[in-house]
């Protein structure tokens, strides 16, 4: 089971950026932590969309597309 971020105190956050070579000066543990809550916040959000007739992007050719917008 996954450890929620919604309750991500700042000194563990400090340690995630410490193990991933990202030390992290003491007055900014506040901020990186609520900017990862944000984070996971955001892409959970995303997780719960269904993209099921959503051709992957490998697929995607710019210019290749219909443009129905009026200019």
């Amino acid at each position: 089971m996954s450890h929620p971020l919604t309750d991500l105190a700042p000194p563990e956050a400090a340690r995630w950026a410490a193990r991933a070579g990202l030390p992290l000066p003491a007055d900014r543990h506040a901020a990186v932590a609520a900017t990862a809550q944000h984070i996971h916040a955001v892409v959970s959000v995303l997780r719960e969309l269904d993209f099921a007739d959503t051709p992957p992007a490998a697929s995607y050719r710019a210019g290749e597309g219909k443009s129905d917008a009026a200019v």
